[in-house]
């Protein structure tokens, strides 16, 4: 089985949703190893991580080229990450969890009035931005009067050096390299909208004068308090910690150098250590 962690959005079609590209990263994977070989994706932090270039002069890719070049490229990376792998020995097993009880944002209640009657009224059409998020405002309204606080589980599961650290959210990318950099394990990988989902968790500064866009934008799907992706990396870190990593598999060292085992007296490779003769 091979198991493959990576942050970014998993649709790779403008137009459509649809977890596309890991089909193509599955074939890829596949094309190399072995039709028999089961891969497993974990997803990444990516709440504010993209597949498609936005900055680009060429016409984008239509159809199933988009997820073909995404799933192709990231799964021959895979592939190269796999045949250098060293199997060994993956203890310890371990686990723990933790479930945070994580605040909402709550709209002001003029702003819900007029939402509500936004909502109410006729759309001009079916992607018309002002009525989609009002109705998100009334959906997030009526979300607060049954649960005002999210049950937000974080998980981290142990195989021999390797600790993979899941939460429900679709987390911003920033919080994925703290958690990697402040790991004890050697090998760490953020998995996010794991045991549930809460939306989308943009970082504090995000929240700021210079953040914005539609993540940080109040909806029934982007909701929780500020500090809450904060606090999920603190705990995630924390989890980690209980933990002892295991030893990291390696291939037997090479024998001390014998050149009797050459027959070349002492110094070996000799017969390659001359200047270029041209006659």
């Amino acid at each position: 089985m091979d198991v493959v962690n990576y942050g970014c959005h998993a649709d790779a079609s403008p137009d459509e949703i649809s977890a596309n590209w890991i089909y193509y990263l599955e074939k890829t994977i596949r094309g190399a190893m072995g039709e028999d070989v089961i891969v497993v994706f974990l997803q990444g932090a990516c709440g504010d991580v993209e597949n498609e270039n936005q900055l680009t002069s060429y016409k984008p890719l239509e159809g199933e080229d988009a997820p073909r070049l995404v799933g192709e490229r990231v799964g021959a990376e895979a592939v190269k990450v796999l045949v250098t792998a060293y199997p060994g020995d993956f203890s310890p097993l371990d686990a723990a969890s933790r479930v945070l009880q994580i605040k909402r944002r709550v709209p002001d209640p003029e702003r819900v009035r007029k939402c509500i009657e936004v909502a109410q009224g006729e759309k001009e059409e079916k992607r018309d931005t002002r009525w989609i998020f009002a109705k998100e405002i009334v959906l997030l309204d009526a979300l607060l009067a049954q649960h005002p606080v999210a049950e937000v589980e974080v998980q981290a599961v142990q195989v021999g050096p390797a600790v993979f650290l899941s939460n429900p959210a679709e987390l911003f990318c920033q919080f994925g390299l703290d958690i990697k950099s402040k790991s004890p394990f050697k090998f760490t990988y953020p998995v996010e909208l794991a045991n549930g989902c809460v939306g989308y968790v943009p970082t504090e500064e995000a929240f700021g004068p210079h953040g914005g866009g539609y993540e940080t934008r109040l909806t029934s799907y982007s909701n929780l308090e500020p500090t809450a992706g904060r606090q999920m990396v603190e705990t995630a870190l924390e989890l980690a910690g209980k933990l002892k990593p295991g030893a990291v598999p390696e291939p037997p060292k090479a024998a001390p150098f014998d050149p009797r085992e050459y027959g070349i007296g002492s110094h070996p490779w000799s017969k390659g250590n001359v200047p270029p003769e041209l006659s």
